[in-house]
């Protein structure tokens, strides 16, 4: 099963509050802070991430079993751990990035 958590959005602007992934060189904000679950993402210039998630926005949800709901899709990374208790890969649907999340 799938539910919506947030809409990603890449920014060129500073928002307060982020949280720096130096991983990925990408500094996000937090969707539930947004009355509208928008997460925005800002990009260091050299970041190692796929281009389409620099430049599209992304649609987010949470998923019982990430290996299941990534069966079949076209894979734009790999699953990640972003945080300790949080385990996400990005696919693309029908031309839309998606991000898939899971509670560890």
């Amino acid at each position: 099963m799938a539910q919506f958590h947030h809409v990603g959005v890449p920014t060129d602007i500073e928002h307060p509050d982020e949280t720096y992934l130096e991983d990925g060189g990408v500094h996000i904000t937090d969707p539930a802070a947004s009355p509208y679950h928008f997460e925005y993402l800002r990009f260091d210039a050299d970041s190692p991430l796929p281009d389409a998630m620099k430049t599209n926005p992304h649609i987010a949800y949470m998923v019982d079993d990430l290996g299941a709901a990534m069966e079949g899709e076209e894979v734009l990374l790999e699953p990640f751990n972003p945080m300790p208790n949080l385990r996400v890969a990005f696919v693309v649907k029908d031309n839309i990035v998606v991000e898939l999340m899971q509670e560890i």
